[in-house]
């Protein structure tokens, strides 16, 4: 009997030691359990050690952890399936590789609402890949809008996912690589050169319209500079005679006789000022000799003048 009680109570010790076992468990930092009982959730656990019912309770855990599914016609090891090939918009054909991002937000929705979880985040995200790749012309793909197309696909992913209930959220689609297909590719970069040119040779003609309104403009604008400085001086002129003439008409009324007599020789100085005749008034008080070469010594005075 002694050794029968200590048999039952080492099986018991054992029994309770296997139990605890079972009945203890750990979550790691990177994941968040889901403690079941009799199979239907009942609360969610985070980091550290826990405890439940075993075997009435069972526990299921998430890593909740961002992922990264790629998609496209090389990924995961697959090739020529197809799985990148899109119609864009514009009836071009592109292949796509790109990735998906996300993250479990519900573990309980993430376990129980959908079987093949990552499988659904891939055929959601091609399909709004292909969606969005289908409303747009070729060349947002290739270069012009990437950014605004990995925004509308991630919306359209999440709303879908969020429609199945799956308990993700999907934080980022990042796209990797845009190529034609290889049957077409030396097609396609031919075209891709010629638009390249046609773009150079629009901005070239932009920048020579632009040097040639700017002459323009720059000519215009001293022709309007020299017409303002041209209207000045004349104006100016004008003011200065008119000026002139005022002061030599109050002169005038001060003394018509000398006023008048200065005019005139100032008039005949300015007409025969350049001549080579001499003018002598008649009147015995002249003083000068009848005959006397007058042009003659002139000439002379003012070629010594010159040599001196």
């Amino acid at each position: 009997m002694p050794g029968g009680r200590w048999a039952i109570a080492g099986g018991l010790l054992a029994f309770l030691v296997f139990w605890g076992a079972n009945a203890l468990y750990t979550i790691d930092p990177q994941e968040v359990g889901v403690q079941l009982r009799f199979g239907r959730p009942i609360a969610e656990t985070g980091p550290g050690l826990h405890f439940h019912w075993w075997p009435v309770e069972s526990v299921e855990r998430v890593n909740v952890t961002e992922n990264q599914t790629e998609i496209g016609s090389v990924a995961n090891g697959r090739t020529g399936g197809g799985e990148g090939l899109m119609l864009s918009g514009d009836q071009n054909i592109v292949d796509v590789k790109f990735s998906v991002l996300w993250s479990v937000s519900s573990p309980e929705e993430y376990l129980f609402n959908v079987r093949d979880q990552e499988d659904m985040v891939r055929s959601v995200s091609e399909s709004a890949m292909r969606e969005v790749v289908g409303r747009r012309p070729a060349q947002d793909i290739f270069r012009d809008d990437r950014t605004g197309i990995s925004l509308e696909v991630r919306d359209i992913a999440q709303s879908i996912l969020e429609s199945y209930k799956l308990g993700v959220t999907v934080s980022q689609i990042a796209i990797e690589n845009v190529a034609p297909p290889t049957e077409v590719a030396d097609a396609f970069d031919e075209v891709q050169r010629a638009q390249q040119d046609e773009n150079r040779f629009q901005e070239e003609a932009r920048q020579y319209a632009n040097t040639l309104l700017g002459d323009a403009r720059g000519q215009a604008a001293q022709m309007r500079e020299d017409a303002a400085a041209y209207k000045t001086r004349v104006v100016e002129e004008a003011q200065g005679e008119a000026a002139r003439f005022t002061s030599v008409y109050d002169e005038y009324a001060k003394a018509p006789e000398v006023t008048r007599k200065r005019l005139f020789l100032e008039t005949m100085e300015q007409v025969l000022g350049a001549s080579e005749k001499v003018i002598v008034e008649q009147g015995a008080g002249s003083g000068v000799v009848p005959y006397l070469p007058l042009p003659e010594l002139r000439s002379g005075t003012s070629t010594d003048a010159t040599t001196r």
